[in-house]
């Protein structure tokens, strides 16, 4: 079982190779792009790392996602319903990495389930 530890956060934003550069330097964190997902990725020496997720009509400045760890994402989803949440993005495939799902709690902040496809690694 999941122990819903913080996996990997992401900070939206509209030029992920300054945004990158500045965390590079301000704190030294490891800068991996993927250009085929449009993403960067960021790791710290320790602890959950996370990446830079382009600003659009569903990511706007300032709401930074908190991804948590998941044994069954749809379980959380029906689950936020009942307690007073919303489902923002249903169980979706990230090919490759795992799956993920997105809701809202009831005062509006986003929040993200996920569950790696390797989880042994």
């Amino acid at each position: 079982m999941s122990k819903r530890n913080i996996v990997h956060i992401e900070f939206p934003t509209a030029d992920a190779e300054r945004s990158a550069s500045f965390y590079q330097q301000l704190f030294g964190w490891k800068i991996t792009p993927v250009p085929e997902m449009n993403y960067t990725m960021w790791e710290p020496e320790t602890g959950p790392g996370g990446g830079f997720s382009p600003v659009g009509e569903n990511t706007k400045p300032g709401e930074v996602l908190v991804h948590v760890a998941s044994d069954d994402i749809e379980a959380d989803l029906k689950k936020v319903e009942k307690l007073g949440g919303k489902v923002v993005r249903h169980k979706t495939e990230i090919p490759g990495v795992g799956w993920w799902g997105v809701f809202t709690d009831p005062t509006g902040n986003m929040v993200a389930v996920y569950t790696d496809l390797h989880p042994e690694q």
